[in-house]
């Protein structure tokens, strides 16, 4: 059973009194997590994130989480449906940059290249699969992670082994055809993390799953993750199955904000970082698994992750914020034009923008803080209706 937990978002204090899970654990998770702020006391208006949060109580939408930071500090951190900050959530393609991610450490450590021929690298620890891989050995890292392989794989809605079936996800993978020249032309398909999660494993020396948790999870503090979906050979997928806290994703967020460095410590080479928010010849709004000004109309710099149903880590580098959110949103439309992403830009756009930018200073106020804090608990009580499918894995966990 799940119990409530409403961590307002109001003040350190504030957050160890409340739930159910006690001082101790309490203080446990505010020494690895970002410290929790009045958002007046750094200059966030509160008013539009409430009004925000009340259209999405409103509306009924399925918001399971939403975290705004600001300055490295939890400026609004709103859970639906009894949900706390213990929670995980399966984040589908968002976990297509954890992966960027891990390929940048590894870069960084002299084992992978952008230039780096994946298929060559794959026949090392796979020579069973030589002659899948023989119409791939141009391909290179960056053309996968740009999502311009030349490489064609139909997927079967509902039925497809590389997600659900495989006994091995890999050997589906490389039935994909290379059809194009790489790195000319956007084509946004799940083989492409799969080969980049092979590599990620052969260069590493274990499995994804693995090498993120020492290299990337554990140094950022990170509590409640797992990535489900391990095939029978034990290997995770390079693009969706991770699960992640929302507090967890935001750190994710402050890493790109910060040229890959947490808490002082470099955990990414800034230089990869900076790639993986370059846009690829193939498309000016996609990097290394990044999406590039995909969310703020307003044409200042924005980047970040976006996964399925509604899924997102945006980082705001004029306003040194990051805007996390997870969700079951409706998925109508295509890749750049899904219902969720439209809900979520109205919410970047109309709410959290003009609270991290305001007119004026705002002043902090007990009638503020108290507004706040009192549509955060509403929020936490009520039940969000599905926009979507609800799939196996889409429930919370702790």
């Amino acid at each position: 059973m799940r119990m409530p937990q409403v961590l307002c978002g109001i003040t350190a204090a504030a957050t160890l009194a409340i739930g159910p899970a006690g001082p101790a654990r309490a203080a446990d998770a505010a020494s690895r997590d970002m410290p929790v702020v009045v958002p007046e006391s750094i200059g966030v208006d509160s008013a539009p994130l409430v009004r925000m949060s009340k259209w999405l109580r409103d509306d009924k939408m399925d918001v399971r989480s939403l975290v705004v930071v600001k300055d490295g500090r939890i400026v609004f951190e709103r859970y639906g449906d009894g949900l706390s900050r213990d929670n995980n959530y399966e984040l589908y393609s968002v976990t297509k940059t954890i992966t960027a991610l891990l390929v940048g450490i590894l870069n960084g450590e002299g084992k992978l290249d952008p230039t780096t021929k994946v298929a060559p690298l794959i026949e090392q620890a796979r020579p069973d699969l030589a002659s899948e891989l023989a119409d791939k050995q141009a391909i290179e890292l960056r053309h996968l992670m740009s999502m311009s392989s030349g490489l064609s794989y139909q997927t079967r809605e509902g039925t497809d082994p590389l997600y659900y079936t495989a006994p091995d996800r890999l050997r589906v993978a490389v039935t994909s055809r290379a059809t194009t020249p790489p790195g000319t032309r956007f084509d946004y398909i799940d083989v492409n993390p799969v080969l980049v999660g092979a590599a990620v494993s052969v260069a590493a020396r274990e499995p994804e799953d693995a090498f993120a948790k020492a290299k990337l999870f554990e140094p950022l503090g990170m509590s409640h993750e797992r990535w489900t979906g391990a095939d029978k050979t034990g290997a995770v997928a390079g693009g969706w199955g991770l699960r992640l806290r929302a507090v967890d994703m935001a750190k994710i967020g402050m890493l790109l904000l910060d040229d890959g460095r947490w808490q002082g410590r470099q955990i990414v080479p800034a230089a990869w970082i900076a790639q993986m928010k370059t846009p690829s010849p193939a498309a000016a709004d996609y990097g290394y698994y990044c999406w590039i000004r995909h969310v703020v109309e307003k044409g200042q710099p924005e980047f970040g992750a976006m996964g399925f149903k509604g899924q997102f880590i945006t980082v705001l580098p004029e306003q040194h914020a990051v805007v996390v959110m997870t969700s079951l949103l409706p998925t109508d439309g295509g890749l750049r034009d899904a219902t969720y992403l439209n809900d979520y830009r109205r919410m970047v756009n109309d709410y959290i923008l003009p609270a991290l930018t305001p007119a004026e200073k705002p002043v902090e106020t007990a009638a503020k803080t108290q507004a706040l804090r009192d549509e955060l608990a509403l929020s936490n009580r009520t039940q969000g209706v599905p926009g979507t499918a609800v799939a196996f894995n889409d429930a919370p966990e702790k």
